[in-house]
């Protein structure tokens, strides 16, 4: 497999397809997921020519099931090792719901030296948990609950997200595609419970507003008013005001896991941001 060791000794797998010399895409998955989420993505890309590049993050899918580390600077270290090991310059980092905390806080961790741009797509920043200084945030018993959930029984937990609210096949409008289903739980499945049970926190617990506002190459802030994990009104339109360069495009009626059930749109106006 193609893996890169990082400085705690965690192998991280990747995938990495296209021509050496074409413009990098990388793409960093969501909670409980693989870089196997990315399909749709990746064949789109690689046959416009880029290079596209994703990885598996600690404790998800391939990558080592390690106890520990499973927090946002570690998920921004490994990133980092990923980006210099590739040697990536000039790349565009593509970040999906936990995916794109990892990318905010990784640019503002290491620096934008080998980025051009960005995009974070149903995103968790700034932050998710509600607080006295976020009170449009979800109560900690909702990530609780979650921990819960993946503690007793996490094989079913992880066929009724995706089932139900993840990609809103719980809406009437909406049919539900087993094979989509299936998918979510086969990548869940692989990874480690203490990887997710501990991720739960990390992604809904870090406070993401000074990584934005350090970040300043051109971000595309995209996001469903369906989103019924990560809540519109709390996410996309406050991380666009915090960005220096940033812009918010709104999706009517798309669910959080719209990278793939609307891969059209989302593939079309991603190339349009990363070509314009």
């Amino acid at each position: 497999m193609d893996t890169v060791i990082t400085r705690d000794g965690v192998s991280i797998f990747f995938k990495d397809w296209g021509p050496r010399d074409a413009q990098p895409i990388v793409f960093s998955h969501g909670w409980p997921l693989s870089s196997d989420d990315w399909d749709a993505q990746m064949v789109f890309f690689l046959n416009e020519g880029f290079r596209v590049v994703a990885h598996d993050r600690r404790g998800h899918g391939r990558s080592t099931q390690v106890p520990d580390g499973h927090d946002m600077d570690h998920y921004a270290d490994d990133l980092a090792a990923v980006t210099a090991a590739l040697d990536l310059r000039q790349a565009v980092h593509v970040g999906h719901s936990t995916g794109g905390g990892e990318v905010v806080r990784y640019i503002a961790r290491h620096g934008a030296d080998r980025v051009a741009k960005a995009a974070i797509i149903a995103a968790v920043p700034p932050l998710m948990v509600k607080t006295d200084a976020n009170p449009g945030g979800l109560p900690k018993e909702v990530f609780d609950d979650f921990q819960t959930q993946v503690a007793t029984n996490r094989a079913q937990f992880y066929h009724d997200v995706p089932a139900g609210p993840f990609y809103g096949f719980n809406r009437p409008d909406r049919p539900a595609m087993e094979g989509l289903i299936l998918n979510w739980w086969r990548q869940g499945m692989m990874g480690s419970a203490k990887a997710h049970y501990d991720g739960i926190v990390a992604f809904s617990q870090t406070d993401f507003t000074e990584d934005l506002k350090k970040i300043d190459v051109p971000v595309l802030v995209m996001h469903g008013d369906d989103d019924q994990i990560v809540p519109y009104e709390d996410s996309a339109p406050l991380s666009a005001q915090l960005l220096r360069d940033g812009t918010l495009k709104t999706y009517k009626g798309f669910p959080h896991g719209m990278p793939t059930t609307e891969a059209a749109t989302i593939n079309a106006d991603l190339l349009a941001f990363i070509r314009g």
